[in-house]
């Protein structure tokens, strides 16, 4: 009885010694401390270790290397037929592993794997059939799911210790077997002689002679036809160095073959390059000699079109005193015949008006790469007042709205105006009832467009086509000169824009003027 209590209190000593030594180590200290330790066979402190270890590494979410510590501490509770504290350990691991796979949003097969497998070796070690075979199950599940060749061949041997602990030999050997030509099939002749060797040493650990003695013969069996495999494969690789010898040869005489042709290639090209060179040079220099004809064309063009305008200035300088002229002598009939004199001078505004029109239509054809300035401006006031300079000539039956927004644009006030007010004018005088409106629409983050609605007649399809063209047609003059819209558009090109007929509006006309800033 004294000696049983001096024991204890060795025991007791030796367990506090411990721990005072591990509680002030880091996790993977406590784990080279337990790999030390059963290494000098000091399996009580080797277990306390790894234990510590375990717990450490799972408060560090390192589950990984937990598990490796837990399965470590478990085969020592084991081995010292310490089962309850050993399924204690598996079943808090399993619990690690869940909350670790919920945390990560993934399965982690590996690791349950391990200790599954574990477990397995425990209830063999028990001789728990029934909780052995189900636990094998529930293995082979694990394995299945994971779809990983290691843990398939960690399955295979597992399985086969576990027919062997239960005296099923012949199914242990199957399993070998199936183990053992996986490592053929890859040529890991010796890992499949390191399976024998363990079946061999562990058949001797648990003094099983029959089992021993059936598996060193199919070792021995198994180490003839390796010496046999081994040599067939290096008559196999041979042949593959002499098959790729062979092919090697081919390829150089092909490789060769090719050169030449590429020789006689590269000579004909040569020649085709060299007469395709003296056809460029021919082309280039008509191109040269074409080049030169067309800037003077172009030239000769540009002085054709300055002369025009000046002719054209020239023409309006001198017929504006004559023009004067007729119209003063008008003014001094107009008490004696009013309604011929009022009729010349008409005529003569007409002539006047068309005079100064085709002047600034010339002089826009020879501006256009020159951009008008642009300032900011108040998009409402801007229609507002455009549509205000018009409401004179609007008959009282038909109604004017402006839709557009308090919005700042940068555009050239005075251009923009001058189209809108020719647009809502040609409206107003087209228009017997119904609606004139002004719209603003933004179409991008940088494009634009006011758009003029009417009820009116409408523009004729034969106009359409030549809407925008000045002299298309003989016209009378004091019925309009029909330049106005020719000039709008070149001022609308001039501001980086366009004006035209929505021809999809039937309901009287509708011209889009749009604009970029």
């Amino acid at each position: 009885m004294k000696a049983v209590i001096v024991f204890l209190i060795i025991i007791s000593s030796s367990i506090g010694s411990v721990v005072a030594q591990t509680t002030q180590y880091s996790a993977s200290e406590l784990m080279s401390l337990g790999e030390s330790s059963l290494k000098q066979k000091e399996y009580m402190t080797a277990r306390y270790s790894y234990k510590r270890a375990y717990n450490a590494y799972a408060a560090q979410g390192d589950y990984t290397k937990a598990v490796e510590c837990g399965i470590q501490a478990a085969a020592l509770y084991t081995r010292e037929n310490y089962y309850t504290e050993a399924f204690n350990l598996f079943q808090n691991m399993e619990y690690l592993i869940s909350t670790g796979e919920t945390k990560l949003n993934k399965p982690l097969y590996n690791l349950q794997f391990a200790v599954t497998n574990e477990r397995l070796q425990v209830y063999s070690r028990m001789k728990a059939a029934e909780r052995a075979k189900s636990t094998l199950s529930k293995l082979e599940e694990i394995a299945a799911q994971a779809k990983n060749d290691s843990l398939d061949r960690v399955k295979l041997y597992s399985e086969a210790d576990y027919y062997y602990a239960f005296g099923m030999n012949a199914q242990g050997n199957a399993s070998i077997q199936k183990l053992i030509n996986k490592f053929k099939e890859n040529k890991e002749y010796d890992k499949a002689s390191e399976v024998y060797r363990e079946i061999i040493e562990k058949a001797k650990e648990k003094n099983n002679t029959l089992l021993a003695s059936l598996a060193y013969e199919r070792y021995m069996l198994w180490t003839d036809s390796v010496k046999d495999l081994k040599a067939k494969d290096e008559l196999d690789m041979q042949i593959k160095k002499y098959d790729d010898s062979l092919r090697t040869i081919g390829e150089k005489d092909d490789a060769l073959s090719s050169r030449m042709y590429i020789i006689v290639g590269l000579c004909i090209l040569s020649a085709i390059l060299a007469g395709a060179l003296v056809f460029l040079a021919i082309v280039l220099l008509r191109f040269m000699a074409r080049n030169r004809t067309l800037k003077k064309g172009i030239q000769t063009a540009n002085e054709h079109n300055e002369l025009k305008s000046e002719f054209i200035r020239n023409i309006s300088g001198q017929m504006e005193p004559t023009l004067n002229a007729i119209s003063e002598s008008a003014g001094g009939i107009m008490d004696e015949v009013p309604e011929h004199a009022a009729q010349i001078q008409g005529q003569v505004g007409a002539l006047q008006k068309f005079c100064d029109n085709i002047q600034e239509l010339s002089a826009l054809e020879n501006s256009l790469a020159e951009s008008y300035e642009t300032e900011d401006v108040d998009v409402n006031l801007l229609c507002q007042r455009s549509m205000d300079t018009i409401r004179e000539y609007v008959k009282p039956e038909i109604s004017i709205t402006v839709n557009a927004p308090s919005l700042k644009i940068k555009t050239n006030q005075e251009q923009v105006e001058r189209i809108l007010q020719h647009l809502l004018m040609n409206a107003a005088q087209h228009t017997e009832k119904g609606y004139i409106i002004l719209d603003f629409k933004r179409r991008g983050a940088r494009i634009y467009q006011f758009v003029v609605t009417d009820s009116g007649s409408g523009v004729p399809q034969e106009l359409r086509e030549n809407l925008f063209r000045p002299f298309t047609e003989v016209r009378n003059l004091t019925d309009g000169d029909g330049l106005g819209l020719p000039i709008c558009s070149l001022i609308a090109t001039k501001m980086s824009g366009s004006l035209t007929l929505d021809e999809t509006y039937n309901k009287g006309s509708r011209f889009v003027l749009e604009l970029r800033s």
